[in-house]
């Protein structure tokens, strides 16, 4: 099963960074393991490495963090590595969404990715109970992601403490360090070379999260190719000067 459809991504001026221009890149720049930067988060993404291979035994594994840490990339980085194993998946973008699906078609997945659970309403709540129950009962697994640990979840009791049952991992934000080097190898990667000051620069003005940063890169590298100049300071502040805020 695909990755299921998603709400309207919001487009034009006032669109925020993470959501404008990861919207304009989906097509070239699909979230996978391979392009997630782990930082303190290396046995969750090795976690979830054997999880989309069917290497793990318990139903479900819950992530949890602040907004902009990596959830969404690694549920649905998860997702395409079941399907590339062969396995039935379904990413869920948010739990409301699941009441309009066949939840007897979903239950049939061997892995189901639910975001941001901790905003299911009670209806959407119920649905997941009874999905947990269902994938248990099949030997599937139930990824989800949530901003709060589980014992902060407001979610009713039995519901809570079924995501609480399997693995748990706090997805930590990279320092800026991390960030500094992260952006300068993903550069590298991508065959151009990035700047000390344009990273800070970047860093200093620009949103801090690595979804926005990695997607800020990207528009970069692009602009540079489009105009034959190479990425500096002077570019990234033109670029800046856009009508997209770019402010946290």
């Amino acid at each position: 099963m695909p990755i299921l459809p998603e709400g309207r991504l919001e487009t034009g001026a006032n669109a925020p960074l993470n959501e404008q221009l990861v919207f304009d890149l989906a097509a070239s720049e699909p979230q996978s393991f391979s392009n997630f930067l782990p930082g303190h988060n290396a046995e969750a993404l090795a976690t979830l490495n054997a999880l989309a291979s069917g290497g793990v035994t318990e139903t479900g594994v819950l992530l949890w963090g602040a907004a902009g840490v990596g959830k969404t990339h690694l549920l649905r980085a998860a997702i395409r590595a079941a399907e590339a194993h062969g396995l039935a998946a379904a990413y869920i973008a948010s739990p409301g969404s699941l009441i309009a699906q066949d939840a007897g078609r979903v239950a049939q997945c061997a892995l189901v990715a639910i975001d941001g659970v901790d905003l299911a309403t009670a209806d959407a709540q119920a649905v997941i109970f009874t999905l947990f129950n269902a994938l248990r009962e099949r030997s599937g697994h139930l990824l989800a992601a949530a901003r709060v640990s589980p014992t902060a979840l407001t979610l009713r009791e039995d519901l809570r403490t079924r995501l609480g049952w399997g693995l748990v991992y706090e997805i930590a934000p990279l320092s800026d360090t991390d960030k500094a080097d992260a952006l300068s190898a993903y550069a590298a990667k991508r065959g151009f070379r990035l700047g000390d000051d344009v990273i800070a620069y970047l860093l200093a003005h620009g949103r801090r999260d690595m979804p926005a940063l990695l997607a800020a890169l990207s528009a970069l590298d692009r602009q540079s190719l489009a105009t034959k100049r190479p990425v500096t300071v002077p570019m990234l502040r033109e670029w800046l000067q856009r009508d997209i805020d770019l402010r946290s």
